[in-house]
This record gives structure tokens, C-alpha cells and sequence, in this order.
């Protein structure tokens, strides 16, 4: 990117959030000199795009990537294309940030030296049991986070990348925050902060029959994501953040025997089915 670098960098991924991405960005400090936004839209089949040139004229600036993932797209753009910055701020396209909630990020950051800082869940059914287990284990929800310019850096110079395929990407740059980019012996409960100051509300899921898919599909999304984190905890405990493969459906053949679907009548549908799109992903002929 030739854009001139600014003290904060606001990066917004949006996929398919046409019905939500215009209050993400009114959320926004759109007129702070000190702060340049970036919409990061990836594999959109829908308006989303068009609604954020609509912005342009307010310095929000549009990345349209063809290729969808969050994961690939924040490697993209964050660790090959984005201006350097003091502090990046990541929202997601479906979040509302409280006012202040960027300023609050950056100052938590600058105040207390750690490498990642998350903003609070507002709203939810368990958005305070959220707000107390974020505080206890130091955790970072991808909805609103913000890391600090030092720490991108150095992600950069170590040529350390998210797997394409991983679901979601808090929950790794969490523990590459926590422990230094160093394996997982080396975690610092102090280099992720929660800031209280800083909180976004996201669009409950509604009672309707596209709600319930949308919130099927998701369930099945959380299963993956539960089977990947335990391939990465595996690779943070013995080779750290080097060993993290550019596709996680590397680690699939090896890892799939010792996976069973949970017998929790909650999930055990869930995870059949993740553990299903993991097998499809690895081309591997491990039986269900």
C-alpha cells in the first residue's frame, strides 16, 4: 500500500455483510485524524463492497479480495499489504463498537506495553459470563481487538502467518500474543489485555428459519474451530508458532483417528459434521 501511515490503523473484515456494514462503520471514528480505516472484504457475493465505496468521501479506504477466509485475508492484507501503524485495531464487518472503543484499545495498549488488547461484549445472553472469563483468562474476542505496531512487526519480520484454512483468528493470535510468539511455555497472562473501556454489540441471531441455519452453520464452524485448537496446542507445545502449516487440512490425516464427536446431545451432531468437513478438507479416508 502507498497510503501515508497514520498513528492507528482500523482494519474492518466483512463477508457477506451487506445488512450490517454500514452501522459497523458509522461505529467508527471515521473523522479522527489519527485513525485510517480499511474494509477488508473477502469472497462477498453480495452489496457489501458497494456499500463501503459509498464511504470513500469519509477516508474509508476498500479492499476487495475474490478469495474468501478471514484467516487468508487477514495474512494478506495485515502481514503483506497494510500500512505500518502505531496500533491495529480489528473489527469485525457485523460488529457495533461503543464510542471511544478505538482510543480506549490504544491507550490500554500504550499504558500497559502488552502485545494485544480486546475490546467487551455488550450484549448476548452470556455476555457477562464473556466479560468475566475474558478478565480471568486474558482472552480476545474477534469481533474488536487491537494489536500493538511492535508486535505486527516482528509477526512480519518472523515470517509467522495464521493457517489459511483456520476458523477464526483470535483465538491463535491470542496465544501468539500470550506467549511472545514463543512456544507455549513461554505464556504471559499481562501481554493481552482486556480493556472495559472498549465493547462492541453484535446482531443476535433471530427465531426465523435463515436464522436458524445461519446459526447451524455457525455451530458447525465452532466444532472446527474446537478440533483446530487442538492441533495448535499440540504445535505451540512442542515446535511454537514455526510449525504452524500454511493449511491446517495438512495436520488432518494424522490427527483425525484420536477425534471423536462429543456425546453432549448439545454438539454430537455438530461435530459429526465438522468432523466430516475436515475429512473431505484432508482427502484423507479416515472412517467417521
Amino acid at each position: 500500500m502507498t497510503e501515508k501511515s497514520k498513528p492507528v490503523l482500523v482494519t474492518v473484515l466483512a463477508h457477506n455483510e451487506e445488512a450490517r456494514i454500514a452501522l459497523c462503520l458509522d461505529s467508527l471514528p471515521l473523522d479522527d485524524l489519527d485513525v485510517q480505516i480499511w474494509v477488508v472484504v473477502n469472497g462477498s457475493s453480495d452489496s457489501t463492497a458497494e456499500i463501503v465505496r459509498g464511504y470513500a468521501a469519509r477516508g474509508v479506504r476498500l479492499v476487495d479480495y475474490a478469495e474468501g477466509g478471514k484467516s487468508r485475508s487477514w495474512n494478506r492484507f495485515v502481514l503483506d499489504e497494510a500500512p505500518d501503524a502505531q496500533t491495529y485495531v480489528f473489527v469485525d464487518g457485523d460488529a457495533q463498537l461503543v464510542a471511544g472503543s478505538v482510543n480506549a484499545l490504544r491507550s490500554c495498549l500504550e499504558k500497559s506495553g502488552a502485545n494485544a488488547a480486546s475490546a467487551v461484549p455488550m450484549n448476548g445472553r452470556n455476555a457477562e459470563h464473556y466479560r468475566r472469563s475474558m478478565v480471568r483468562e486474558g482472552g480476545l474476542f474477534g469481533d474488536c481487538y487491537a494489536l500493538s505496531g511492535d508486535f505486527v512487526r516482528r509477526i512480519r519480520t518472523r515470517g509467522i502467518r495464521l493457517p489459511n484454512d483456520l476458523v477464526g483468528d483470535d483465538g491463535l493470535i491470542g496465544a501468539l500474543a500470550h506467549t511472545d510468539l514463543g512456544p507455549e511455555s513461554a505464556w504471559r497472562h499481562e501481554l493481552v489485555k482486556v480493556c472495559p473501556d472498549a465493547g462492541f454489540y453484535c446482531e443476535p441471531n433471530r427465531i426465523t428459519l435463515k436464522g436458524l441455519r445461519s446459526q447451524s452453520a455457525r455451530m458447525v464452524n465452532y466444532a472446527v474451530r474446537r478440533f483446530q485448537n487442538r492441533i495448535i496446542t499440540e504445535i505451540m507445545r512442542s515446535e511454537g508458532p514455526a510449525g504452524l502449516p500454511d493449511n491446517l487440512a495438512e495436520a488432518y490425516p494424522a490427527a483425525l483417528p484420536g477425534f471423536k464427536p462429543r456425546l453432549s446431545p448439545q454438539w454430537y451432531w455438530f461435530d459429526r459434521q465438522a468432523l466430516a468437513r475436515m475429512r473431505a478438507a484432508s482427502g484423507s479416508s479416515v472412517g467417521a
